[in-house]
């Protein structure tokens, strides 16, 4: 889109706009959403390889210092985010298709609408468990923290723990359940899922518990890794993901258990499953939290140095 070139150094847009932050003042309700509908967008799922090639060379050129004769502080901007919507924090890498976060919307009312529509075939119950995880498997590996690398063996062990503690809980509770109301089946997937978040999150990044995450400053700069950084990231994202459960999971079983009772769906119940379907960052952490010998490292480099940041993952 733009000529990127090192004589473009002397751009019109200056070079002091920090980008490594989000765009809106995190401290406000209106700039945190923002920056969570940017990020969420679906649309950066559209993107073609060229258009993301080219945002990567803008983002990267201006991080060096070159900025393409012309380019405004808006088209910058939109370059950073959608670049972020498909390259890995730390790694570079680029996230596969579906465990990029602008996924993430459909790609859970489909799966979710469909456990809440068919939570009553144990076969189907079984099934969509196993997608699920399947899918929570390539989210947790695309976006784990830090650059340690995980095995083939590692990846392995947390997909077939977490599809066995999903399907083995949602199984359990079903034939527990099955005397019971209706309206007490409906939470299963709610139950089966965030079990399986205990245990797929960990295993999946249990090699950034034993090597550590990198651990910055305010500027970006890598000061060294900690794994108690990564223990409180980790903890935080499994929190946060079963707390993301609570509306989708939770909320519209209550709401489709008195929808189904209506005449409208009665005699319509085909549109079950489309009901359900359409009803469905960085961190910091106190350098005296750290490991004894990376907090000595610290306070000798940068003795007033109170706090230092990390990437949890998502």
């Amino acid at each position: 889109m733009w000529p990127l070139s090192p004589e473009s150094k002397m751009g019109e847009l200056p070079l002091n706009i920090n980008i490594r932050d989000p765009r809106w003042d995190q401290s406000t309700f209106v700039g945190r959403a923002k920056h969570f509908f940017t990020v969420t967008n679906p649309l950066n799922l559209l993107l073609s390889d060229a258009r993301l090639k080219t945002v990567q060379t803008i983002v990267e050129n201006y991080r060096a210092g070159i900025v393409a004769p012309g380019m405004t502080e808006d088209e910058l901007w939109k370059a950073k985010y959608e670049y972020d919507s498909a390259f890995h924090p730390d790694t570079g890498e680029k996230v596969y298709l579906i465990g990029r976060m602008s996924a993430q919307v459909p790609m859970n009312m489909i799966i979710s609408g469909c456990m809440l529509t068919f939570h009553k075939n144990i076969a189907a119950v079984i099934f969509w468990q196993w997608v699920n995880q399947s899918f929570n498997a390539v989210v947790n590996y695309s976006n784990r923290s830090g650059d340690a690398t995980v095995t083939e063996k590692q990846l392995a062990t947390a997909y077939l723990s977490a599809t066995t503690g999903a399907v083995v809980t949602a199984v359990g509770l079903k034939s527990l359940t099955k005397h019971l109301p209706s309206l007490v089946s409906r939470f299963i997937p709610f139950t089966a899922v965030a079990a399986a978040n205990c245990i797929n999150i960990p295993l999946m990044r249990q090699r950034e518990m034993v090597v550590g995450i990198p651990v910055t400053d305010e500027a970006g700069y890598k000061l060294g890794y900690s794994t108690k950084a990564a223990q409180l990231g980790i903890f935080q994202v499994v929190t946060s993901r079963i707390g993301m459960l609570i509306p989708p999971l939770t909320i519209i079983p209550l709401l489709m258990n008195v929808l189904e009772k209506k005449d409208f769906l009665k005699r319509r119940p085909w549109l079950l499953g489309p009901l359900q379907v359409g009803l469905v960052g960085f961190c910091s952490i106190s350098v005296n939290r750290l490991e004894p010998e990376l907090r000595a490292k610290i306070k000798k480099q940068s003795p007033n140095m109170e706090v230092v940041y990390f990437n949890k993952g998502l």
